[in-house]
């Protein structure tokens, strides 16, 4: 089990398996830079977690819903928990609510379909730490793609919940260690991230070297670290 203190959030493991330099440079340098990408994403989760809970029929509609697991030592916010009235055999009972109710979390995300499985591992951290706070099973829940227009639905059977478990244990592994990983040029990953002029996958590793070296020497303040072709961007010292 872990404290309070070290639960990590749960967008971490979708940064983790993009790329896990990524993921230290948010998570344990604190660097973040907006692009066009992230920006329009912000703005999907903002509409999709803001506003109030509803009711239609047989269904509730709770935004913006605070999860933790401190099993897997993950906390964060659901964009939406849809709790479907199932009687009063199973589920969870909500507040001035009859009957019991079967939680099912929906991300919404930017975009398609990825090849890899970070949104569905990301819906399944959710799941998990819904299980652990109301004591009951969540065997499926909604990925919402903002270009499609159109909701997925996910299983959460033991190979998803394998693989979850597994990239908590990575995540948490990771931000444990002194730096960064190196950085590796992938072209399809490193174009489209917002943190490619901090990154500097492209960079020879003896100009990063140098830059590291730099920026220790400061006293304080900021220092500006720039790639050929790319935008200027301000970074604190003792970022690798």
């Amino acid at each position: 089990m872990y404290t309070d203190d070290e639960l990590i959030p749960l967008s971490a493991l979708q940064h983790l398996l993009f790329c896990e330099r990524q993921c230290a440079l948010i998570h344990q340098e604190q660097v973040w830079a907006d692009n066009r990408l992230t920006v329009e994403g912000t703005r999907l989760h903002q509409r999709a977690d803001s506003g109030q809970d509803e009711m239609r029929r047989d269904l509730v509609f709770v935004r913006g819903l605070p999860v933790r697991s401190t099993r897997l030592g993950l906390s964060g916010r659901a964009d939406v928990v849809e709790f479907r009235r199932v009687g009063r055999g199973s589920g969870v009972a909500l507040d001035g609510r009859e009957g019991r109710w079967a939680p099912a979390p929906v991300e919404y995300k930017r975009g398609r379909p990825k090849r890899h499985r970070a949104d569905e591992v990301q819906l399944c951290a959710q799941a998990l730490c819904l299980e652990e706070m109301f004591e009951v099973c969540v065997s499926s829940g909604g990925l919402f793609y903002g270009a499609k227009r159109r909701r997925s639905e996910v299983v959460f059977n033991d190979e998803l919940r394998r693989t979850t478990e597994t990239a908590s244990a990575r995540l948490h592994s990771l931000l444990s260690r002194a730096a960064p990983p190196a950085a590796e040029y992938q072209p399809r990953k490193c174009d489209a991230c917002s943190l490619i002029s901090v990154c500097l996958p492209r960079a020879p590793s003896d100009t990063k070297a140098y830059l590291r070296r730099s920026l220790a020497k400061l006293p304080s303040g900021r220092a500006e670290a720039q790639e050929p072709g790319r935008s200027v961007v301000r970074i604190a010292p003792g970022v690798t």
